[in-house]
């Protein structure tokens, strides 16, 4: 796996967002970030989000990749199943994980669960 090619779990989005010097200089170097629709759904489902998180979101997306979850991809359905089964991790982060795996990136995040994940790279900060 390359180490300039990012996944931002929802966590490490947050934290960038709040300015987090420890991420951006992390990321400064990036040569791809990939953000899962699971990642831009659980952000915008926040309660209390402002119109300020909102636009700065939204500019934060105009930046990276998000990367969708689509049914006809069965590499990615099957790697997900699969982690999800070995790893009993949440459907959402079974998503996230596969989706940095197929997209042969590190996952960026504070979730200490995705360590288990042996066949995934993780950065925790």
């Amino acid at each position: 796996m390359s180490g300039n090619r990012y996944v931002l779990d929802t966590n490490a989005i947050v934290a960038l967002l709040q300015g987090s010097s420890q991420l951006i200089q992390l990321l400064q170097g990036a040569d791809w970030i990939g953000v899962s629709v699971i990642s831009q759904i659980e952000f915008l489902a926040f309660s209390g989000l402002s119109q300020e998180d909102y636009q700065l979101f939204e500019q934060f997306l105009q930046r990276v990749e998000v990367v969708n979850l689509v049914a006809s991809d069965a590499v990615l359905i099957k790697k997900i199943i699969e982690i999800r089964q070995q790893y009993r991790l949440k459907l959402p982060d079974a998503i996230i994980a596969a989706m940095a795996i197929q997209n042969s990136a590190s996952l960026v995040t504070a979730d200490q669960e995705f360590a288990k994940v042996t066949i995934l790279t993780v950065i925790n900060w």
